[in-house]
């Protein structure tokens, strides 16, 4: 196996993806740009043993994420599948100094398919919308998750990797009944004391703010989510357009 960029021993004659002949002196990379290094999921040790079942596995949750700073909380449940569709078609982060010269530059990408949708994203949101009315309450719930927020210093306030089961245990017990949560404008999030921290080394003060919404910084981005979908022209699923409408009354 060869890899592009990084093993030592360039091949003296290969195939590109673009199945073209391809030598050291082509000038040109032999992989697709976008490429990404992949394994067999069948490898994971600790994937399902129904990973493949023919007739199908269940799904509880949906989880979408961006990278914020500010704003997203830490987990929000939406209330349900429309409103979960629309969060997931307004998903954002903040690009890094290195992808766009400016830190804090917004990317939407929706539900992270941009790169890889094979039709108009207006059509991908109206499908989510048709199968959720034909799933009715048999729907996964959504979830929208922010392990990136920073304190006004500049501090990631969640410590990430690991500490994340602590969020999937909240979403389980959410699945499952057991856990509080609180409504809010942007959807529910956790109750106090909902979360489990025991163990964990994050201040109270510092929690609060993870799961704080910020109806101001949320009003601050209705400008930007209609920006975002005029993109989508006559394909924007009038539902989508609902839902950003009875958000900005909830925000007041």
């Amino acid at each position: 196996m060869w890899w592009e960029g990084m093993t030592e021993e360039t091949p003296e004659h290969t195939v590109d993806w673009l199945r073209r002949s391809w030598t050291p002196d082509a000038g040109r990379p032999a992989a697709h740009p976008n490429s990404r290094f992949t394994a067999p999921a069948g490898q994971c040790p600790v994937i399902a043993p129904e990973w493949e079942d023919p007739k199908g596995v269940p799904i509880d949750a949906i989880l979408f994420g961006g990278r914020r700073a500010s704003v997203v909380p830490l987990v929000t449940e939406a209330e349900d599948w429309k409103q979960g569709t629309f969060l997931g078609s307004i998903m954002a982060s903040e690009k890094t100094a290195a992808a766009s010269g400016v830190k804090g530059d917004i990317r939407r990408d929706p539900m992270a398919m941009l790169p890889f949708c094979g039709y108009h994203m207006g059509d991908y949101f109206a499908h989510w919308l048709k199968v959720g009315e034909k799933g009715g309450d048999k729907m996964p719930k959504i979830f929208y998750v922010n392990w990136f927020r920073k304190s006004p210093e500049g501090k990631f306030l969640w410590p990430g990797f690991a500490e994340n089961s602590r969020v999937l245990k909240w979403i389980f017990e959410r699945c499952n009944g057991t856990a509080e949560a609180v409504d809010t404008p942007i959807g529910k999030v956790p109750a106090e004391g909902a979360l489990d921290t025991d163990g964990l080394d994050v201040g109270e003060a510092d929690l609060k703010e993870l799961l704080r919404v910020d109806t101001e910084g949320w009003k601050a981005e209705i400008p930007s989510i209609k920006e975002h979908y005029e993109t989508f022209g006559d394909k924007l699923p009038g539902g989508l357009r609902e839902e950003l409408g009875e958000l900005e009354k909830r925000l007041g």
